[in-house]
């Protein structure tokens, strides 16, 4: 149960950050000249900031099994990301969007990882 919860919360953690990302990126293409191309880079790199946080949170709320819950946050991130582009762009993922996905699936465990042994640390405390 303490799985469901951590990857719940992490799930949670991740759409919060997407979020502020999409309107703090959205304000700035709107008030500023930056234009559409320089965003890809900072799209990614919010990305991964996004997955590493979510095992993160992920991490400290299941408080064990840093791997497995940091995999199962990133693998239904990826399922629902593939659900959209199939069903709703008609598109598969390219191997540039695989190897992406693989780097979110390796922050997220790196994330939950840390997040186990913070909240360890805090139960010994």
């Amino acid at each position: 149960m303490k799985t469901i919860v951590g990857v719940l919360y992490g799930w949670i953690g991740i759409f919060v950050v997407m979020l502020a990302a999409s309107i703090i990126l959205t304000l700035l293409l709107r008030f500023t000249s930056l234009g559409e191309s320089t965003l890809e880079m900072s799209t990614l790199f919010i990305s991964f900031i996004a997955l590493f946080a979510g095992g993160l949170i992920a991490g400290l709320k299941a408080k064990h099994k840093g791997i497995w819950v940091g995999a199962l946050t990133s693998l239904l991130f990826t399922f629902i990301v593939f659900c959209y582009r199939f069903l709703g762009l008609h598109l598969g993922f390219s191997v540039i969007e695989l190897v992406n996905h693989t780097a979110y699936l390796l922050l997220a465990i790196i994330g939950a990882i840390i997040g186990v042994n913070l909240s360890s640390e805090e139960e010994a405390a």
